[in-house]
């Protein structure tokens, strides 16, 4: 939430960092509740009951058509056939994330995915055929995303926009075969 608030210009540079200090000082969810009550969505985080700063906790939380994928000392996993979301953002804040697409069920058009990672890493795996648009950037990490494969070249191929910001962490695209 602070990189996004980051990212977006609603926080400075150093609001960024205070608050992020705050946030890895606190011990209960009511240190953290003042640090993002000013924040798009701090209502909806202080509903989930406090699960964002359990230790090892990952949350799904479905609002519309979006969702939220949220790892804080913990990890995010989708493989298998999950049921990809049109628009869906992932945060890993020291912890880590894998996103397989290679079984998921594709929603038609364009796949939104908005990454932020923080102290963290997010590999995210895709079939030869979908075609990976990258617009996200990194701040003392880095993002890497394969070149497009004879596949993914298609006009039919199906789109995964990448986009967000990675803070001493990283992000991986890797294309790999289906399994069989």
């Amino acid at each position: 939430m602070l990189s996004h608030a980051l990212a977006e210009g609603r926080l400075t540079p150093q609001e960024h960092s205070e608050r992020l200090d705050a946030i890895f000082a606190a011990k209960t969810q009511a240190d953290i509740t003042p640090l993002i009550s000013d924040l798009p969505n701090a209502t909806a985080i202080a509903q989930a009951g406090g699960t964002l700063v359990q230790p090892g906790s990952s949350t799904v939380a479905a609002t519309g058509k979006r969702t939220r994928m949220v790892a804080f000392f913990g990890a995010i996993v989708r493989k298998g056939a999950w049921r990809v979301p049109q628009d869906m953002t992932a945060v890993t804040v020291f912890a880590g994330g894998e996103l397989d697409f290679r079984r998921a069920v594709l929603p038609p058009g364009v796949i939104k995915l908005r990454a932020t990672c923080v102290l963290a890493g997010l590999e995210i795996i895709v079939p030869p055929e979908m075609h990976v648009i990258d617009s996200s950037w990194a701040f003392m990490g880095g993002i890497e995303v394969p070149p497009d494969s004879t596949e993914s070249k298609s006009p039919d191929a199906p789109v995964l926009h990448l986009s967000g910001v990675t803070i001493m962490g990283g992000v991986a695209v890797k294309r790999k075969p289906r399994d069989v």
